[in-house]
């Protein structure tokens, strides 16, 4: 199976962390647990894939459904969310 978008918003997490972390310390906890959990995470992302999702209007979905759709791996979101909190 092929990735799509939300595995690719992964992957340009995880190259940027990799990259900031080599600049700078501050980024080296974020890409530590991003690369010791790209397994996990990329089979979250592609446990979702396939199947139809309604975001509640194309041009104006709201906030929640296009979260859980586009944010479907919870420990991407948590590992995120922890890094910008």
């Amino acid at each position: 199976m092929q990735a799509d978008n939300r595995a690719s918003a992964f992957y340009l997490a995880l190259y940027w962390a990799d990259a900031l972390a080599a600049e700078n310390e501050v980024f080296a906890p974020m890409a530590k647990e991003l690369n010791a959990n790209r397994k996990k995470i990329i089979n979250e992302l592609q446990g979702c894939q396939g199947k139809p999702v309604d975001m509640g209007g194309y041009y104006y979905p709201t906030e929640e459904t296009a979260n859980a759709a586009m944010r479907p791996s919870a420990t991407f979101n948590a590992i995120i969310d922890a890094a910008t909190n």
